[in-house]
């Protein structure tokens, strides 16, 4: 544990301070495009944060490399190779697209051949568990067609959730921590080291999201862009295929006891084929929707639009920041409830926890303009935001400059600022461009 902790901090460690850098790169290569009509941001704002990460996750692979139980890793395998190679071409694509804006179809071939590059060098999935069949052995075309949907399908999910300052780092990064205490103990409890890249590359994803996100955060100062959102994208599809089709579930022995104890010892195996889709539920459905909701209205599935999740909580009155808090929620409530039911599947508790707290984020999106004040004895540990006698002093300055053109200022203040203008540093930014690919 005590590498994977010493990978998970060089990799964030590398991964923050290259971001700085990385963003004035970005400003002089100009891959700072003029606000759109499906933007939500009001500044220019650089991209190609993905450059940071990828460099985040090249340092991280090779710590893993030189420690001493890590190192076995890359020993007895060739899945860390494979993902370099697939992240190396997918981040190549991805700046190419922040800095000229490729074509969506051209994108969704180079995701393709990423994911065939990772085949081609054995991170595919080989077998897969299904209730009441049992293990099913794939034929070599039957994997390579499944591992290139399951990597384009969570790629572009990922891509599509990337529309609000640290939405889509902050959620994958949930997703990569649940992910990762899910293969953990499967690598530790039962002892299968085929379990041990799926760990690594988890750590790794979350190193590379908790690195970025301080720079993202709204107010954000630089985006991911494609190239870091296709990117962490492959990273988590490539921990899901390690998991699901290259470890044995017959090496669990779990075949044992009355047939209801053999139900419960068996979800651990098909859990597999549910977590990596509960990881991306969100994203998923977020991408399901657009495309039918574009497809309804005789557009492309690839057009732009501001339909996705994420626009319908602001467009209800969420704050940007409560609205990405709310897409944290939902994304850890289902990764977690699913790690949970993997480890005990008899427990009703469980199940009442994750009802009991579905109703709570049920509560929060119907409370979009509900601000919790603290009582007036901690008003000194919260921020001014939820404090008494600032929310009544302002309340009492907008109702006294109501009738001084206060709407003309903010009508003056929503004009967007074009490339070029010299200080424009995305300091107000609200959050990156909607892509709709």
């Amino acid at each position: 544990m005590r590498e994977y902790l010493l990978t998970l901090c060089i990799t964030a460690a590398v991964t923050y301070l290259l971001t700085g850098p990385v963003r004035k790169f970005a400003i002089v290569a100009g891959a700072m495009p003029e606000i759109r009509a499906r933007d939500v941001h009001r500044e220019p704002t650089p991209r190609l944060g993905g450059i940071a990460m990828f460099f985040g996750l090249c340092a991280g692979l090779l710590v893993a490399d030189h420690l001493t139980n890590l190192s076995e890793v890359f020993e007895k395998s060739n899945e860390p190779r494979a993902l370099l190679s697939g992240a190396a071409l997918i981040w190549l694509i991805g700046v190419l697209d922040d800095k000229f804006e490729i074509d969506a179809l051209i994108k969704l071939g180079g995701q393709m051949i990423a994911a065939g590059v990772m085949v081609v060098q054995g991170l595919t999935i080989l077998w897969i568990p299904l209730p009441g069949v049992g293990t099913v052995a794939l034929t070599q075309w039957q994997g390579t067609l499944l591992t290139v949907a399951l990597v384009v399908i969570t790629i572009n999910a990922v891509n599509f959730v990337d529309g609000l300052d640290g939405l889509a780092a902050g959620m994958v990064c949930i997703a990569a921590a649940a992910f990762f205490m899910y293969a953990y103990r499967i690598w530790y409890s039962y002892g299968i080291e085929a379990a041990a890249p799926a760990s690594l590359f988890a750590v790794i994803l979350m190193g590379m999201c908790l690195g970025f996100l301080p720079h993202n955060m709204h107010p954000a100062r630089i985006f991911m862009g494609d190239s870091g959102s296709m990117l962490i994208g492959l990273v988590l599809a490539a921990g899901a295929i390690s998991v699901t089709g290259q470890v044995d579930p017959d090496l669990m022995n779990l075949f044992s006891g009355s047939e209801r104890n053999s139900v419960h010892q068996m979800v651990p195996v098909y859990i597999p084929l549910v977590m990596p889709l509960t990881i991306i539920a969100i994203p998923a459905a977020d991408l399901i929707l657009a495309i039918v909701r574009r497809t309804w209205r005789g557009q492309s599935p690839f057009a732009a639009d501001r339909g996705h999740l994420h626009h319908r909580l602001l467009e209800i009155g969420h704050s940007h920041s409560r609205a990405v808090l709310i897409m944290y929620f939902f994304s850890a409530l289902i990764a977690f409830g699913a790690l949970a039911y993997s480890v005990n599947a008899a427990s009703m508790w469980i199940v009442l926890s994750v009802v009991f707290l579905s109703a709570i984020g049920l509560v929060l999106l119907l409370l979009p303009r509900f601000t919790p004040r603290a009582p007036r004895w901690a008003e000194g540990l919260v921020p001014p935001r939820y404090r008494r006698r600032r929310a009544a002093s302002a309340a009492t300055e907008s109702e006294s400059g109501a009738e001084s053109g206060s709407d003309a200022v903010a009508d003056e203040e929503r004009v967007p600022v074009t490339v070029g203008v010299s200080g424009v540093n995305g300091a107000t930014a609200v959050g990156p461009r909607t892509r709709a690919r």
